[in-house]
């Protein structure tokens, strides 16, 4: 990628210097035609200048648009070898910084210009320099051909010039096609060692909670209901998060796959969550107001998301202490999580995390809002405000947070 950017700062710079040397080649052609004008042609000092720049200026578009500046130049051409009277002794048309200039012209044309009007400039030029110089006595002129030869010669050297430049500008396409193809199977091999490191650091070790779990009332002697319970609890929670592991591996494995294609929660999805949370041991109180059935997808997922780690936060920082959770789907989706203060020490081994970015992030991704601060009592409030249609383009925000916060 960084050689293609090299190469078009190249391009740019010589097209500047091409430009550049147009212009000097222009102010010279100017230079030469108006001085010289009055040796060919009869024309009063004040006219001068404008014949003279229908000779020298419309090279000027010769890299901008050359099929105009052919145009202007053989019809000044012809205008000028008809009613522009001649000098004695002097037998050209036009003057010779005209017919240069011509000529360069009809070359870029043939170089750049669509076939169709390559066709024509090269007709049309051919009869213009057939019929006007056939005027001067020149036997070259005289025979009817030699311009029009020239003529052909010149268009045909710039077919082959532009066969030679558009074949470099698909190289350098398939240059540029090739370096985007190496980068995205960089970062596809990438993905999938992530995947391969979760699966073996995550998932080994989240296996084996669930084993121990399952069979500690078998192995242990003694075992209280609550204790069982406990158990069952920290295995059941051990499996939801080993489906969520291989939901987010099976996004880092996918060749080509959206993301928005993996399996994600839905707001139905979230009754689950409290009542796993419950279990495991959280003094938790919800209030489910409205339909969740009818909340989209994207906002489902959001609003998933933010109630799970908002309840992974209040167990961390305020374990033992009773959280609210509030769902209002009437208007809009309205979230609110309150946790008491906390009855115990917090958890600070993860602290400096980047959940509530990530929950403020995963909010605005369709379309809302979300604040989390401490209340004056010591405890702890998250507060979302989520709509129930996400605008355009909230699936690909969405998509882009689909692993989890």
């Amino acid at each position: 990628m960084v050689g293609t950017l090299a190469k078009r700062a190249l391009s740019a710079r010589a097209r500047q210097w091409f430009d550049g040397i147009t212009v000097l080649v222009a102010l010279i052609f100017l230079a030469v035609a108006w001085p010289t004008l009055h040796i060919t042609h009869a024309v009063p000092a004040a006219a001068q200048p404008f014949i003279a720049g229908f000779a020298a200026f419309p090279i000027l578009l010769v890299r901008v648009n050359p099929a105009l500046g052919w145009a202007v130049s053989a019809g000044s051409a012809l205008l000028i070898s008809m009613a522009v009277p001649h000098t004695p002794g002097n037998t050209l048309p036009f003057q010779v910084v005209h017919i240069l200039s011509l000529f360069a012209l009809v070359f870029a044309v043939a170089i750049r210009a669509p076939i169709q009007i390559v066709g024509v400039a090269w007709v049309a030029t051919s009869l213009l320099m057939a019929t006007t110089m056939a005027q001067t006595g020149d036997s070259f002129a005289d025979a009817g051909l030699g311009w029009p030869i020239a003529i052909t010669g010149l268009v045909v050297l710039g077919l082959l010039v532009r066969w030679v430049v558009v074949s470099r500008q698909q190289l350098l396409k398939q240059e540029e096609e090739t370096e985007l193809e190496r980068a995205r199977r960089a970062i596809l091999e990438e993905k999938a060692r992530i995947a391969r490191d979760l699966h073996d650091v995550v998932a080994h070790h989240m296996s084996m909670v669930v084993v121990q779990a399952q069979t500690a009332p078998y192995r242990i002697d003694g075992l209280s209901p609550e204790a069982k319970d406990e158990f069952e609890s920290i295995g059941s929670g051990a499996r939801s998060a080993l489906n969520e592991i291989r939901g987010l591996l099976g996004v880092l494995r996918s060749d080509g796959q959206l993301p928005e294609h993996a399996p994600q929660p839905t707001a139905t999805d979230v009754l689950g969550l409290l009542e796993g949370a419950r279990r495991a041991g959280v003094p938790l109180t919800w209030t489910i107001d409205g339909n969740l059935e009818a909340v989209p997808g994207t906002t489902g997922v959001a609003l998933y998301r933010i109630v799970q780690e908002s309840l992974a936060n209040a167990s961390r920082h305020a374990p033992g202490a009773p959280v609210w959770v509030r769902i209002d789907s009437a208007a809009a989706l309205n979230l609110s999580i309150v946790n008491d203060r906390p009855h115990g020490p917090a958890h600070t081994d993860h602290v400096g995390g980047s959940g509530i970015a990530g929950m403020q992030s995963r909010a605005a991704s369709v379309g809302g809002t979300l604040t989390a601060a401490p209340r004056p009592d010591g405890g702890f409030e998250v507060r979302a405000e989520l709509p129930l249609a996400p605008p355009l383009g909230a699936n690909a925000a969405h998509a882009a947070l689909g692993s989890g916060i």
